[in-house]
């Protein structure tokens, strides 16, 4: 079959997506391997996917959500194929706005009465004084719609109104938009990746990630842990915990209408409940590092390789005459595998 990777040449982006070009290049070569003919492409303008749509590729793997565009509208890579009726991997354009957006995200699962931290939006001088916040200290703040730990690091966890006054104005000075203000959850935090199967049941594989402390004593998985990959990741061996991972991932997967495969990040409180935090519909691919493929292979024994074949797979199975490409790879803990 023919696939494409679609990506940017912006690895500053700070939306989600599969990574840097080395991330890109981990993925082309995990699917030459099962023998397809596949290329990447470096996309800087619209000219560019007009060439894609040209060759009808059988399937496009979009490694970022839009292409960025000076002086114009951004391109959703998702709406463009659709409209040329291209299949691509991963979720329509509808979805990946819970990706972009957390607060479209929590007030559509709030509304579905999916347990969320309890949140309020803030721009500086917003709020004149404590008794005008919505939520009682402690609180933490961050952007609405950069992923990759981008705008989160200690100063991100406030406990008195001068503080949180000064990290909405830093925030809010980087990213120009509102600030995401959260109830802070004093329990674990927890990602768990999620790749549907050709026969639409979900391989569901939790982990618990430990972030080394920070000055305040807290653990703050912000954007230094992640890029020096100094966090802990541990397979959950707590099954009453997992059981209630998996059942709040599925009814997430459910509700926001996921496609193909998602990472959807969970914390807890110290009684243990799950609140869903946030939606990652175009996860990190870095081999050996990024917490996509690393949470399968914690969880389910599966190769990156392996991981890589059941997203593709399950695009291609999209295509008439697919023959399926992962008849060889085994789920090794049958309770992580679900109906959709």
């Amino acid at each position: 079959m023919n696939i494409e990777i679609i990506t940017t040449s912006n690895e500053k982006l700070k939306e989600s997506g599969f990574g840097s070009l080395k991330s890109c290049n981990n993925v082309l070569e995990s699917i030459t391997k099962m023998g397809h003919n596949v290329r990447l492409n470096i996309c800087s303008n619209k000219e560019d996917l007009e060439k894609v749509v040209k060759r009808k590729p059988d399937l496009v793997l979009l490694a970022v959500k839009y292409l960025s565009l000076n002086h114009t509208k951004d391109i959703w890579l998702s709406d463009y194929f659709d409209k040329h009726f291209i299949n691509y991997s991963a979720s329509s354009r509808e979805t990946l706005e819970f990706d972009s957006n957390k607060v479209l995200a929590k007030l559509h699962l709030k509304n579905k009465g999916i347990k969320i931290a309890e949140y309020f939006t803030a721009t500086p001088g917003e709020y004149k004084s404590v008794e005008e916040l919505p939520i009682s200290f402690p609180l933490f703040l961050k952007p609405i719609d950069a992923a990759n730990g981008n705008g989160i690091d200690d100063l991100s966890f406030v406990t008195n109104f001068i503080d949180y006054e000064s990290k909405v104005l830093s925030l809010h000075n980087t990213f120009g938009e509102p600030v995401l203000v959260e109830e802070y959850l004093d329990g674990k935090e927890f990602t768990v990746a999620v790749v549907q199967t050709q026969e639409e049941g979900l391989i569901i594989s939790p982990i618990e990630i430990i972030p080394k402390p920070s000055k305040n004593g807290i653990r703050i998985l912000g954007h230094k842990a992640k890029t020096e990959d100094t966090e802990e990741l541990k397979k959950v061996i707590d099954i009453p915990l997992k059981i209630k991972l998996i059942k709040l991932v599925s009814d997430v997967f459910k509700e926001l209408n996921i496609r193909d495969y998602g990472r959807i990040d969970i914390k807890t409180n110290k009684a243990g409940e799950c609140f869903f935090m946030e939606a990652n519909l175009v996860p990190g691919m870095t081999k050996g590092s990024s917490y996509y493929p690393k949470a399968h292979e914690i969880e389910n024994n599966l190769s990156y390789d392996e991981v890589v074949g059941l997203m593709v797979s399950k695009g291609l199975s999209r295509v008439t005459s697919v023959t399926p490409l992962c008849q060889n790879i085994s789920v090794h803990n049958d309770t992580i595998v679900s109906s959709a």
